[in-house]
């Protein structure tokens, strides 16, 4: 059995040890709970139309919710992800907080006091029973105030026929993408390697290539480390030995994002890339045989993946602590948690929600994701300088790669920013 297996196994352990302990809320103060108490629910829809629209889930978890506590109602509001944040903050801004947000940042309402800690508001089960490495990244100043709602992790995702018809096997080493994206390229396949470093997830691609050279966007104590002498030699790989040698597509890696990126793979014209759930059913839909490995590394595969995470929060401004509390514990049922990662091929973010679904037959195609899960990195959540640091990488470290570009130049410019932004916090 694996280290990281018998990681895995021993975490589950705990959870399943946690479940038996007594669901309490902890915390005091809030409403006294008499009377009727509406809930405030704005979230956002995970789906490409009315027919899978958020909203149908919502209002039946509300539903179900409202039957098991019939002296609270809950209103809900689904809005796109590109509406949501700006909703949810005009509505702080008014002093009209919503009870309950389901959006993509927590950490600068929870800076200016605006939420319940998890403490305050979940049962002990329910806090218990997240995943660890999701639930650090929900965390100010030591406090759990972003809940994590839904994850995901990403692979090496290559076309299997490509490879067939090139003789080649997955790659275990950066070496390994080198020689197979230039076997690829030999044979006319027209992005080799796609690397979308174009402004609309860079940060995700950046990530992913930090964390297989050993760095990161931060330290082992949560500093910004952007421009490491480990982050300056990944830049410089990539530029030198992808980049420079015309492995990666007819598209500036700087110009390409990552949805044309995935669109071309869906449609066989790129040999690798870095893919996540989604994107494995789209190209499968298509008829893309999808073969994944974690993403190689300098010496072998990676031993971390990048997670991604949306949140879940709890707004004090109403003073219905409990009442919120109470939703929590039921939205966060496995039922539920699995229902919604199930409809949009995203993964559960609770250890008996997940170890559910490994053990489902049906979720075998998300086994691989699941397990990179426990041991993943996001982002750095918790500063509310992170969203100019993400800005800064997604408009600049395209140039890092360009041909006479500077990886010490554009990542020591995009730590300055991230630096400034955190110090002025």
């Amino acid at each position: 059995m694996g280290e990281a297996v018998q990681r895995r196994l021993m975490g589950l352990t705990a959870v399943v040890a946690a479940l038996g302990m007594t669901a309490t809320l902890s915390g005091c103060g809030g409403e006294t709970g008499s009377g009727k108490v509406t809930l405030e629910l704005v979230a956002a829809d995970y789906g490409t139309g009315s027919a899978n629209s958020s909203e149908k889930y919502w209002n039946a978890v509300a539903a179900g919710f409202e039957k098991e506590n019939p002296d609270i109602k809950v209103d809900v509001n689904v809005y796109s992800w590109k509406d949501v944040d700006r909703e949810v903050a005009e509505m702080v801004k008014a002093g009209k907080a919503p009870d309950i947000a389901q959006i993509g940042a927590y950490a600068d309402y929870a800076k200016a006091g605006k939420l319940y800690s998890a403490d305050q508001m979940l049962a002990i089960r329910t806090q218990a029973n997240f995943l660890p490495s999701l639930t650090d990244a929900g965390k100010v100043d030591g406090s759990l105030y972003g809940l994590p709602f839904v994850a995901s992790t990403r692979l090496l995702f290559f076309n299997e026929k490509l490879f067939d018809q090139a003789g080649l096997d997955a790659p275990e080493t950066w070496d390994d993408i080198q020689s197979d994206a230039a076997a690829l390229k030999q044979r006319g396949v027209e992005y080799p390697f796609a690397l979308p470093l174009g402004p609309e997830e860079s940060q995700a691609e950046t990530l992913m290539w930090l964390l297989s050279g050993g760095g990161g966007y931060t330290d082992d104590v949560g500093a910004y480390d952007i421009d490491s002498a480990e982050n300056i030699a990944t830049f410089r790989w990539l530029r030198d030995n992808l980049v420079g040698k015309g492995l990666t597509g007819p598209v500036e890696p700087g110009e390409l994002d990552r949805a044309k990126a995935f669109e071309a793979f869906t449609k066989g014209q790129v040999g690798m890339l870095n893919g996540h759930p989604t994107l494995m059913e789209d190209a499968e839909a298509e008829g893309v045989d999808v073969g994944m490995v974690p993403l190689p590394g300098v010496d072998g595969p990676s031993e971390g993946s990048m997670g991604v995470a949306d949140w879940m929060m709890g707004f004090k401004q109403n003073g219905n602590r409990e009442a919120v509390g109470k939703f929590f514990d039921y939205a966060y049922s496995d039922e539920n948690v699995l229902t919604f990662a199930d409809q949009y091929d995203l993964l559960p973010v609770t250890g008996s929600a997940s170890a559910a679904m490994e053990t489902d037959t049906k979720h075998k195609p998300l086994r691989d994701f699941l397990a990179a899960l426990p041991n993943s990195q996001l982002y750095p959540f918790g500063k509310t300088s992170w969203a100019t640091a993400s800005e800064s990488i997604k408009k600049n470290i395209g140039d890092a790669v360009a041909p006479g570009g500077s990886p010490e130049s554009v990542l020591g410019a995009i730590a300055a920013e991230a630096t400034q932004a955190e110090n002025a916090e």
